[in-house]
């Protein structure tokens, strides 16, 4: 008997000595706004971007997603996986892109100024990003302007970041959204409130702050 209880002690205390045991943290993370809302669990581990150690690599995400815009009739839709990182080449002239920077090539439907493709590269800054292109000084969001990139089934993929606080009074970050595949992007929003940073969207006139975040984002995605 003792030594099987002493079997199970090494076993448990193997279990806790294990990297992604000891640094594995969850973060809950809430949005609604311009027709589309969702609730996130965030899992992160000890590793951090090689170019930004303020940014932690999420490994897992779960939750719902649902997006009521452009016939899309999308419901509590089941979250997951994540858009694996590419480590894709930025432009030349932006310097501060993070070193997972990616990309996601979509055929139809985005802005000509994002030249094909949703950018991501599924970084968590606990204490707010900083500025993380070198033609966009605004930042402080869980999620840069990059953001998470996940699955949500049916072929379908969600692009989620952060506009940064575009009202300059440090209430909080304001969160944009897409909704695609490799072959057309079938919703593309800004105007996003994040829970615990609801008070940002009350500060602005819906429209005025979606027209400001859509060209924002757009003149970005490169």
């Amino acid at each position: 008997m003792a030594s099987r209880k002493n079997l199970v002690w090494a076993a448990l205390a193997f279990t806790a000595l294990l990297p992604w045991q000891a640094h594995a943290d969850t973060y809950d993370f809430s949005f609604a706004g311009s027709g589309i809302s969702g609730s996130l669990t965030l899992t992160y581990g000890s590793a951090t971007d090689a170019k930004n150690p303020q940014a932690f690599e999420v490994t897992g995400i779960s939750g719902t997603f649902s997006d009521s815009n452009n016939g899309l009739s999308i419901v509590n839709a089941p979250v997951g996986p994540l858009v694996p990182i590419t480590r894709d080449t930025p432009e030349a002239t932006n310097l501060l892109a993070p070193n997972d920077f990616s990309r996601f090539a979509v055929a139809t439907g985005l802005d000509p100024v994002n030249n094909g493709f949703l950018t991501y590269d599924n970084l968590f800054y606990p204490n707010g990003s900083p500025p993380t292109a070198s033609d966009y000084p605004l930042h402080g969001g869980v999620l840069d302007i990059y953001g998470l990139m996940f699955s949500i089934g049916d072929g379908k993929y969600v692009d989620l970041w952060s506009n940064g606080d575009i009202t300059g009074s440090g209430t909080g970050a304001i969160y944009g959204a897409a909704v695609a595949n490799h072959d057309q992007a079938f919703d593309y929003v800004g105007g996003v409130a994040a829970v615990p940073e609801p008070d940002t969207f009350v500060m602005l006139g819906g429209g005025l702050m979606v027209v400001g975040l859509y060209a924002g984002r757009r003149r970005r995605a490169k």
